[in-house]
């Protein structure tokens, strides 16, 4: 299990996360679910190793995270999707798969391969420049990428952001599978009914902490979260 208890974290000058505790277990969909600036996105860059957490803890089957470089973090199991895609736009879809796995010394070819039976369209654009991708394959391609790694767990954030509701569709179907197939999904977003929909359990965050939490469906229903994150007036 990948357990964050009293996380905080300042971000700018600013406390962006204010004691945050979660569990993701594995064999989940987690979601963390919340408005621009809850704090989502710091949560999960401090479990990347990206920011550095003021206190708290973050473990990994009990071993301590926090002070370790984002690259142990990786071979430890744990890999990200960034917001915004970050593919890297002059490398051909193959090459930046490979860097994907960049800390493997094994042979790629059968997890390349694996990516492409998921993303037919990758492998017909192989040879093609990432830049050159529609926003939809580029996402596709970032989470091809994570995947590379072998992760135990793949963090998302904001997979859905600028794609259109089809492509949106397509990517959720995705995150179903990879988690079919025996990874462990940690996911950020704010489009919160497709967020819940998918996962197990969910985690409201508003202003830097936990608010709300529950399975998915517990939080669908819920008066606050329909209000606040479905669009759902109260009658």
């Amino acid at each position: 299990m990948l357990k964050i208890q009293d996380l905080v974290v300042n971000y700018g000058g600013i406390e962006a996360v204010k004691g945050v505790s979660v569990d993701v277990p594995y064999g989940s969909i987690i979601t963390l679910v919340g408005a621009n600036g809850a704090g989502k996105s710091t949560t999960l860059r401090a479990i990347a190793g990206l920011v550095k957490a003021k206190s708290g803890s973050i473990t990994l089957d009990d071993e301590e995270l926090l002070g370790m470089s984002t690259t142990d973090i990786v071979a430890k199991g744990i890999t990200m999707v960034p917001e915004g895609r970050r593919v890297f736009p002059d490398l051909t879809v193959l090459e930046n798969l490979k860097i994907g796995a960049y800390l493997r010394k094994d042979d790629l070819k059968d997890d390349i391969e694996h990516v492409y039976d998921l993303f037919p369209r990758l492998k017909e654009r192989s040879w093609q420049a990432a830049g050159t991708l529609s926003g939809g394959e580029q996402q596709m391609l970032a989470v091809g990428r994570a995947l590379m790694s072998k992760p135990k767990i793949i963090m998302m954030d904001e997979p859905s952001l600028g794609l259109a509701p089809i492509i949106v569709q397509g990517i959720f179907d995705i995150i179903r599978e990879i988690h079919r197939q025996g990874t462990t999904v940690l996911l950020i977003e704010q489009n919160a009914n497709m967020a819940l929909k998918a996962a197990d359990y969910g985690y409201v965050m508003e202003t830097g902490r936990i608010s709300l939490q529950g399975s998915g469906e517990e939080l669908l229903t819920n008066e606050h979260v329909k209000e606040l994150y479905l669009g759902k007036k109260k009658a």
